[in-house]
């Protein structure tokens, strides 16, 4: 059977943006259409389209007369991407407390729990995909199309963010402790208790990145 243009289109899709957000494509590195194509075993036009939706995605960047590359986040990127995830996360919790009752709370649990053993594992890559499931799972309860659509809009690049985050030295245990919280909000139904804790929980995130980055710069 032959696979038509889209599912291609789809499939090499798929393949790169797993390999970016799984770290086996490292953030900088240059994307050549012809390597790509041999390795995923396409023509060159379905993985030049994939690349053009990654980069519509923030995941890839194409710099002219040079070629894609894997987004590598600047200090302004990461400041720009947490600050507007603050915000629209902060209401995401808030409003989907008020809109929904156990079943969101038991959602969050078994997504904590295998959060907690992914980390005792140290597997990061499990850890970022449950991370962003937990976060996820506020975006859809929050019961808005808009925000969801929002959410959703840069939802490869956080996965990228989560990722490297939870690499940081001692990020992970405080990043436990702060789902924690929010969870525990959630179990008191309070509303603005779980706006305040997501909030301070993306803050500290974005902060903990941005001193990373920094010192990065400086070795």
């Amino acid at each position: 059977m032959t696979l038509n243009r889209t599912t291609l289109n789809r499939e090499a899709y798929k393949a790169l943006r797993q390999a970016i957000l799984g770290r086996k494509i490292p953030p900088g590195q240059k994307l050549v259409v012809r390597v790509l194509a041999e390795e995923l075993g396409l023509s060159p036009t379905p993985v030049k389209e994939a690349l053009a939706a990654l980069e519509r995605e923030g995941l890839v960047v194409a710099v002219p007369h040079r070629g894609y590359f894997v987004l590598e986040p600047s200090l302004e990127d990461v400041r720009e991407i947490y600050s507007l995830r603050e915000v629209l996360e902060g209401l995401a919790a808030r409003l989907a407390v008020e809109n929904n009752g156990r079943a969101l709370l038991r959602k969050l649990e078994r997504l904590f729990e295998k959060q907690c053993e992914a980390a005792e594992q140290g597997d990061i890559e499990a850890y970022g995909d449950l991370d962003l499931a937990f976060h996820r799972t506020f975006w859809e309860a929050a019961g808005s199309k808009r925000l969801l659509a929002t959410a959703e809009t840069i939802d490869g690049q956080i996965r990228m963010l989560i990722n490297s985050s939870a690499a940081i030295p001692g990020r992970l245990p405080q990043s436990r402790a702060e789902h924690q919280a929010i969870l525990q909000a959630v179990r008191d139904k309070d509303p603005q208790a779980a706006e305040a804790a997501m909030r301070s929980h993306v803050r500290n995130a974005g902060q903990a990145l941005e001193q990373f980055l920094l010192h990065q710069a400086k070795r």
